[in-house]
């Protein structure tokens, strides 16, 4: 009976832990993601001379591509369009968080 005492109070310690961590890396995933999707609109900005560019512009598969289409990670949602000197900010990390990149 002790035994499974002790089991339910490690297992009761490592389980917040283990969450903290897991959100600690989404947030880290997303926020590359954000780190690469203003890169490439940095990139379509300077080449084509505008101030705003749609995010389906810069994603794809083919080489034309500014950046690799990539998998969400915690079913979050990135803006549509970019604009240029203003913060990335993905909405709805793990349905409760949001990050934000730049400014």
């Amino acid at each position: 009976m002790i035994v499974v005492v002790i089991i339910g109070l490690l297992a009761a310690m490592a389980i917040p832990s283990f969450q903290k961590v897991r959100s600690s890396s989404q947030d880290k995933a997303v926020l590359n993601n954000l780190r690469q999707l203003a890169t490439g609109m940095n990139e379509y900005l300077l080449e084509r001379g505008v101030s705003s560019v749609a995010t389906s512009d810069l994603m794809g598969s083919n080489s034309s591509q500014y950046v690799k289409t990539f998998q969400t990670v915690a079913n979050e949602t990135y803006p549509a369009v970019l604009l240029s000197g203003a913060a990335l900010t993905a909405s709805g990390v793990a349905g409760a968080r949001t990050v934000t990149y730049g400014n």
